[in-house]
């Protein structure tokens, strides 16, 4: 039986006269951790981009539960799917429990709430997940990165989707924060149920923390599948083009430098 909740097919997109993917085919699995790993320029971001509805493909599909999601309203891929995006700004005077209501915006109509208890009760409990409700009447100014980032992690909580999706959620945060951030992703797994696809550039806490990997080098797949069953070293070497080693920690891969 199929479990896939995306499934890319035959998808192709250029910038220009540069191809970037050609006739890429892909399935995310229902209730997985997935993330997207390969070096820069290798067309990670760009497949993020493509399913997100952030970019149209040239040619290909890419469906959500059967439905080619460039068919389906902005507004109704909004209620199935969020996103963090690697960039994001707010005013800075913005409260925090202010930017989270804005997840709320898919179930409005004309700016207007259609249940507002609904949606105190689902901002609520997406400051109360990531740690952040102690911070709600907070400005965002005042927020450091790592914290800032839960806030944004809070606000696509609060969308109440099936699927998250993450660009480089870690980027820019140190280690406690990266970690910090890494186990609420996993923590929204494991009990609350979101399918995660999220793309990460440092290739251990990929490995430690998924529950699937899809490595690509120049808008190529190379692999799909469990960490521990297709990391190699040949194929690390074939994705980064450098020798590395594979060891096991938590019977996951973990690879080191020659």
């Amino acid at each position: 039986m199929d479990n896939s909740i995306f499934t890319v097919k035959n998808l192709s997109f250029s910038y220009g006269n540069q191809k970037i993917l050609k006739d890429f085919d892909l399935k995310i699995k229902h209730g997985a951790i997935t993330t997207l790993i390969g070096a820069n320029g290798c067309g990670k971001s760009t497949l993020f981009g493509l399913m997100t509805k952030n970019l149209r493909p040239d040619s290909g599909e890419v469906l959500l539960q059967g439905k080619d999601i460039f068919h389906i309203k902005l507004k109704e891929f909004a209620k199935e799917v969020s996103i963090v995006h690697q960039y994001n700004t707010a005013p800075a005077d913005l409260s925090v429990e202010k930017l989270v209501s804005y997840g709320r915006s898919p179930y409005h109509t004309m700016g207007i709430a259609n249940n507002a208890d609904e949606d105190e009760e689902k901002v609520r409990w997406a400051l109360e997940v990531t740690n952040t409700f102690k911070h709600k009447d907070k400005p965002v100014s005042e927020l450091s990165g790592g914290q800032m980032q839960r806030v944004w992690i809070a606000m696509a909580l609060a969308q109440d989707t099936k699927v998250l999706f993450l660009d480089e959620p870690t980027t820019y945060l140190d280690i406690r924060y990266q970690l910090q951030i890494l186990k609420l992703i996993r923590q929204l797994n494991h009990q609350y149920g979101l399918t995660i696809v999220m793309v990460l550039h440092d290739i251990n806490q990929s490995l430690y923390y998924s529950d699937e990997i899809v490595a690509m080098k120049d808008g190529r797949m190379l692999a799909q599948g469990l960490p521990e069953e297709i990391i190699t070293t040949e194929l690390v070497r074939q994705v980064y083009d450098v020798e590395l080693d594979i060891r096991k920690i938590d019977e996951r891969p973990f690879v080191i430098p020659v």
